[in-house]
C-alpha cells in the first residue's frame, strides 16, 4: 500500500511540475508502468483502468479535432476581432466582450479549447488593437475556462472523469443542480477579476481595429461546432454517453470541410495535442491502483464520517477541501479519485455536486490546478509572455475564493 501511494504521489508530482521539462504524459505513463512493474497492479486491473476512460478519450479526440479545425480556419481569430472592433476604443468594453466569448467557448467547446485556441486569438486581437498590456485580457481565458466549466457536462473533460462509472446525471438534473452555482461562479469571477485589473484597464487605450473576414470554410466550421454542441446537449438530455457522438461529429466534420477545401489532414493532425490521451490513460491506471490499495474506501469512509459529524456544513466543507486538493495534485487525478470516492460513499447529489464544483472551479487558485490552466500558460509562453506561479496564486486567492463560496452556497 505504501509503495503504491508513494509511486502515485511521485507520478502526480511529475505531471504537475514536469521535472526536466518532460511532458505530463511521460510522467503519467511512467508511473503506470512502474506500478505494474512492482506488482502494485496486474495486467487485468491496468486494462480495466484504461478502459474506464474510453468515453473520455473519444470525447477529447472529437473536441480537439474540432477546436484545431476552428483555429486553423480562423474562426476564433474572427471572434476575437469582432470583440475588439465592437469595443470601440474602450478597454473596459473589450474586457467584457472577451469574457462573453470565453463563456461561450468554454460552455460549448470545453475549457481546454478556451485555453488552447482562444488564448492566442485574444493575444493576436490585442496586438491588432495596439493594447498596451494584453495580460488582463489573457487572464480572462485562464479564469473563465474553469469558472464556466460546469455549466454543461461537456464544458470540462473532468466532468466525464468524475462520472466515468456511468453515473452521469441527465441533462435536466444537471441543469437543475448546477445552473445557479454556475451563474454565481461566472458573475463573481468576473467581478473579482475586473476589480483586480481595473487600474491596468483604466490606463489602457485601444487603437482602431477592423473585424477579420469570415471565410466559407470558417463558416462551415462554425456550423459544424454548433451542430456538434446541439448533438452533445441532446445526448446529455437522454442520458447517453458523450464520447462516441463527439468523436463521430469531430471526425465527420473535419473530413467534410477538409475535402471541400481540398486540404490534407496532416497539418491538422500534427497540431492536435495527442499527448493528452496517454496522460489521461496513465492517470486512470494510477487511480485503479489506488483503488486496489484501499485509498478510495478510506476516503469514502472519511467523507461519510464528515457528513455525519457536520450535517449542516459538510457540503461546503467538502467542496472547499476538494478545491484545495485539486491545486495540490491537479484536478484531473483529483477528479479521478473523487469520482471513485463519491461512488463508494454513495454520496448525496448535493455532496457529489460540491465535489464537482471543487474539482472544476478550485483550480483557479493556482497555475498548475488544472490541465486547462497549464495549457493556457504554455500558450502564453509561445507568445513570449509568462506568469509566475506566485503572482497567479495571489490573483487566484482573490478571484477563486469568493466564487467558490458563492457557488457552494447556492448548491444547497
Amino acid at each position: 500500500m505504501i509503495l503504491t501511494w508513494g509511486i502515485s504521489a511521485l507520478t502526480v508530482f511529475g505531471v504537475v511540475l514536469r521535472p526536466f521539462g518532460w511532458p505530463e504524459a511521460i510522467w503519467a505513463v511512467g508511473g503506470a508502468v512502474l506500478l505494474f512493474a512492482v506488482g502494485a497492479i496486474g495486467y487485468a486491473d491496468a486494462w480495466t483502468g484504461i478502459a474506464k476512460g474510453f468515453d473520455v478519450y473519444l470525447f477529447l479526440i472529437g473536441m480537439m479535432m474540432l477546436s484545431e479545425l476552428a483555429r486553423q480556419e480562423g474562426l476564433f481569430d474572427w471572434l476575437a476581432s469582432i470583440a475588439t472592433s465592437h469595443a470601440r476604443g474602450s478597454s473596459k468594453r473589450l474586457f467584457v466582450l472577451i469574457y462573453i466569448v470565453g463563456i461561450v467557448t468554454t460552455v460549448f467547446l470545453s475549457n481546454d479549447a478556451t485555453a488552447v485556441v482562444l488564448t492566442p486569438a485574444v493575444y493576436a486581437a490585442c496586438r491588432s488593437a495596439k493594447v498596451k498590456d494584453p495580460l488582463p485580457y489573457l487572464l480572462i481565458c485562464a479564469f473563465i475556462a474553469n469558472a464556466a466549466s460546469f455549466v454543461l457536462p461537456i464544458s470540462n473533460p473532468a466532468n466525464l472523469v468524475i462520472f466515468s462509472d456511468g453515473s452521469m446525471p441527465s441533462l435536466t438534473k444537471w441543469l437543475s443542480t448546477f445552473t445557479l452555482p454556475s451563474i454565481a461562479a461566472i458573475v463573481v469571477t468576473f467581478g473579482a477579476l475586473y476589480w483586480t485589473q481595473r487600474s491596468a484597464l483604466a490606463a489602457d487605450t485601444l487603437g482602431a481595429a477592423e473585424p477579420k473576414t469570415l471565410g466559407t470554410s470558417a463558416r462551415l466550421t462554425g456550423t459544424a461546432l454548433a451542430v456538434t454542441a446541439v448533438l452533445m446537449v441532446g445526448c446529455s438530455a437522454f442520458g447517453l454517453d458523450l464520447g462516441l457522438p463527439t468523436f463521430i461529429a469531430g471526425v465527420v466534420s473535419t473530413t467534410v470541410i477538409l475535402l471541400i477545401e481540398r486540404k490534407g489532414p496532416q497539418k491538422l493532425l500534427r497540431h492536435v495535442s495527442w499527448g493528452v490521451l496517454p496522460l489521461v490513460a496513465g492517470l486512470f491506471v494510477v487511480v485503479e491502483a489506488l483503488e486496489k490499495s484501499g485509498l478510495i474506501e478510506w476516503l469514502a469512509s472519511l467523507l461519510s464520517g464528515l457528513t455525519s459529524a457536520y450535517p449542516d456544513s459538510s457540503v461546503t466543507l467538502v467542496g472547499i477541501v476538494v478545491a484545495l486538493a485539486s491545486n495540490l495534485v491537479n484536478n484531473l487525478p483529483a477528479g479521478l479519485v473523487a469520482g471513485g470516492v463519491v461512488h463508494a460513499a454513495q454520496a448525496s447529489d448535493s455532496m457529489a455536486g460540491a465535489v464537482l464544483i471543487g474539482i472544476d472551479l478550485g483550480p483557479n487558485l493556482s497555475i498548475t490546478g488544472s490541465l486547462a490552466t497549464i495549457l493556457w500558460l504554455n500558450a502564453l509562453r509561445r507568445e513570449g509572455l509568462d506568469v509566475t506561479a506566485w503572482s497567479f496564486m495571489k490573483l487566484g486567492m482573490v478571484v477563486m475564493s469568493p466564487a467558490l463560496i458563492a457557488a457552494l452556497l447556492l448548491l444547497q
